[in-house]
């Protein structure tokens, strides 16, 4: 995998009768360190001025997504695992919980493409809120 990436975030949220799905597309730079892979990339929020800076790290099962900037947050998706976090915003905290049923990464290195999917319920300030997937793609720029 090259250093310079694009990375696709697809996040869909079921309620029982219906679902969204919110995708962003970013440039983003690649690398792995101590067995883990890190995407780094900036978000900007419409009408914002201030971009939030955030780290993928996945490894095995686990995955982490840290936010620096307009909104801050650590989560951890850890298979078989439930993980709380404060997500910090502007309007103030919200504490979350992400009861992880499963994490996958698939790593294709002849098209040069990794894939993470994580399934997970959500929780805000301990009330069952949704059922969430998150499908991640990273592709080599030059592919």
């Amino acid at each position: 995998m090259t250093k310079d990436v694009l990375v696709s975030i697809k996040g869909m949220q079921f309620d029982g009768e219906s679902g969204d799905t919110i995708e962003t597309v970013n440039f983003a730079q690649y690398y792995m360190k101590n067995s883990s892979h890190y995407v780094i990339y900036d978000e900007v929020t419409e009408g914002e001025s201030q971009v939030t800076k955030n780290i993928l790290k996945f490894k095995g099962k686990t995955l982490e997504l840290t936010k620096r900037g307009l909104v801050n947050v650590h989560m951890i998706f850890e298979e078989g695992q439930k993980n709380m976090t404060n997500y910090t915003t502007p309007f103030g905290d919200i504490l979350m919980g992400m009861d992880t049923r499963k994490v996958e990464v698939k790593e294709e290195t002849e098209s040069q493409k990794i894939q993470v999917s994580v399934d997970y319920a959500l929780e805000v300030n301990y009330e069952f809120l949704a059922d969430c997937q998150i499908a991640i793609d990273i592709t080599s720029r030059n592919s």
